[in-house]
């Protein structure tokens, strides 16, 4: 029962703060303006560097990944269990994504998911990272980045569970690794919805590229957001 408080203690916890629009309220103390009107819509790092430039671009990303980080290092906190540690991870992505101080609109939840996973897997963090930079780097997509590194966190922590990699082998490390899977496997999902649009620009062809080896070939001026 007390289990049960911490757990949905930890998940309003991490709504609340998964909700904070960092990257919307960056643009309003910056230039005044609303960055979900310019760009790709979106309030993550990518349209806030777009928008703001990447200094802002860099603080939002660290800001957004502190969040997910909070939200699981909370739920500890009240005394939840890995289950709702990954409860609270996982209300915080969909805060980011579905903001309550910013009417819903928010972003795509790529690096709060990935501040959460830092503190509940980070064998499945590693390979979030190695995942996504593989992709980045062949493809110059952020989208495809942010896709590959989601299902590179699940294969992760899939193999995680199944191997026992990580800390501990006994049963309260296993539920952990098993709740730290659910967890990526639900916030996966949400980050594909969150995609949508960006995998309909992909089957085209004309999903926008970052100019990291010279001129981008993008056939749209802008860059879609994780």
């Amino acid at each position: 029962m007390v289990g049960t408080v911490a757990g949905l203690a930890g998940c309003a916890l991490g709504y609340s703060v998964g909700s904070i629009p960092v990257g919307l309220w960056l643009g309003h103390a910056v230039r005044g303006l609303d960055v979900r009107e310019h760009g790709s819509g979106s309030t993550g790092a990518t349209n806030v560097s777009r928008v703001l430039g990447p200094a802002a671009g860099a603080a939002t990303f660290l800001l957004d990944v502190g969040k997910g980080a909070v939200a699981v290092e909370g739920a500890r906190a009240l005394g939840a269990g890995p289950r709702g540690r990954a409860a609270a991870g996982l209300a915080a992505v969909v805060g980011h994504a579905w903001p309550a101080y910013a009417h819903f609109r928010g972003g795509k939840s790529v690096a709060t998911a990935f501040g959460a996973l830092l503190m509940l897997s980070p064998p499945g963090a590693a390979s979030a990272v190695a995942g996504g930079m593989t992709a980045l780097l062949a493809t110059q997509t952020v989208s495809v980045g942010s896709l590959a590194a989601a299902g590179s966190a699940t294969a992760g922590t899939a193999a995680a569970w199944a191997f026992a990699a990580g800390e501990g082998t006994g049963d309260r490390a296993r539920r952990s690794r098993a709740a730290a899977f659910g967890f990526t496997a639900a916030a996966t999902g949400i980050i594909l919805y969150r995609h949508s649009a960006n995998l309909r620009r992909l089957v085209r062809g004309d999903e926008p590229r970052l100019p990291l080896w010279g001129r981008s070939r993008a056939r749209s001026r802008s860059v879609t957001n994780p």
